[in-house]
């Protein structure tokens, strides 16, 4: 059985706490219930196109000098009950980036959170400069393990963000966080982009599309962020993949900035995730013979069983039908589905695209509410 050690280093006054989470391969699917893609308000977060230049770093340490300012140190109290029902307080560590200056920071859900996803009692961050200052939570998604933190200070630099769909295996990059939450600031480490599209599913964890890294990551790195040469940010470091035994290496795994940028930018505009539920259960086109399903698609999701009484079941999706489209937005994979239903909403009429026996056929759901 393979586990997911989730990353942050949870330092108990009285124990140490350890989350931990199942994965699944490349192209796993799940309910489609949603996830990234909406539509920004102000403030939101800062979006700039990856670069096309060549991919290798070439200069670390003028990278890491660039990136430093807006790597933060993340600390939390989180007041839980022990096993006599004894109120005790948890001390957690983690890691955030700043993506605005008006003080936004994202970070991962599990780093601002207790065991049953309650928010933490109290927030600390600490800047590179060593000022220190308390934060509030702007917004969580427990279902993609995001969330998004503001403080009041002046003179911030963010960073900017990337794309993570043009990323390549094999190519360059860096993570920063505070492993361990050992003395002196972020650790560094630098790795290649091991795999793309894996995918994490622990409910109430989704990941649909995590990237996998060979660069070394360890507790108190959740919520940092994983950066390409042209010193952008293309995810957020999350988990580590353990195998029996709860031993492995270079297996590290990062929410992809595609995921995470709608779901930050809802965050900041609404405090909260309202996702579209369709009622059906997925996997990959690639998966299709393992589902007992003959198709004629090469790209799209495929539909591997419809939930009844769910506005697929209303809209007559079937078993083996390929969803290539919905309102309007192209559904290549399982990432393009869960951003169309974050886009729309529960209550919305939308058109969906599908192929049935290689013909393209349309039906309208209104979509249901999905629970996070």
């Amino acid at each position: 059985m393979k586990r997911i050690g989730f990353l942050t280093a949870a330092a108990v006054i009285l124990a140490v706490g350890v989350l931990a989470a199942a994965c699944t391969g490349d192209d796993g699917g799940g309910d489609a219930s949603g996830t990234p893609s909406g539509t920004s308000s102000p403030p939101s977060a800062t979006s700039a196109s990856q670069a096309t230049a060549d991919p290798v770093i070439g200069n670390t340490v003028e990278l890491v000098e660039q990136l430093r300012p807006s790597v933060v140190h993340v600390r939390v109290i989180v007041t839980g009950l022990n096993a006599f029902g004894q109120s005790t307080a948890q001390q957690g560590v983690g890691t955030g980036f700043i993506i605005d200056e008006a003080g936004y920071i994202v970070t991962n859900n599990h780093v601002v959170s207790g065991d049953d996803d309650q928010p933490a009692d109290e927030i600390e961050i600490t800047l590179s400069d060593g000022r220190t200052f308390d934060a509030e939570i702007i917004g969580r998604d427990a279902r993609t393990d995001v969330a998004v933190l503001q403080i009041d200070a002046t003179g911030l630099i963010a960073v900017p963000l990337g794309t993570s769909s043009t990323l390549r295996v094999g190519q360059e990059i860096i993570t920063m966080g505070n492993a361990l939450n050992l003395a002196g600031g972020p650790t560094v480490t630098k790795g290649v982009v091991s795999a793309v599209n894996r995918v994490v599913d622990e409910p109430p964890v989704f990941i649909a599309d995590a990237i996998q890294t060979d660069a070394a990551i360890n507790p108190g790195n959740s919520g940092g962020p994983m950066v390409t040469a042209d010193g952008k940010v293309v995810g957020i470091t999350t988990a580590v993949l353990r195998g029996q035994g709860g031993i492995a290496e270079g297996i590290g795994l990062a929410v992809s900035m595609d995921l995470a940028k709608p779901v930050v930018d809802k965050l900041i505009a609404d405090g909260t995730v309202n996702r579209g539920l369709l009622g059906v259960f997925t996997a990959a086109v690639g998966r299709a013979n393992e589902n007992n399903c003959r198709i004629e698609a090469s790209s799209g999701v495929l539909v591997t069983s419809v939930q009844a009484d769910t506005p697929a079941a209303r809209g007559g999706l079937e078993d083996c039908d390929v969803i290539v489209e919905i309102e309007d937005l192209s559904v290549e994979n399982i990432t393009d589905l869960y951003r169309a239903l974050l886009e729309h909403g529960p209550g919305e009429t939308v058109d969906v695209s599908y192929i049935r026996d290689g013909d393209i056929e349309a039906t309208v759901v209104t979509l249901d509410e999905s629970p996070n």
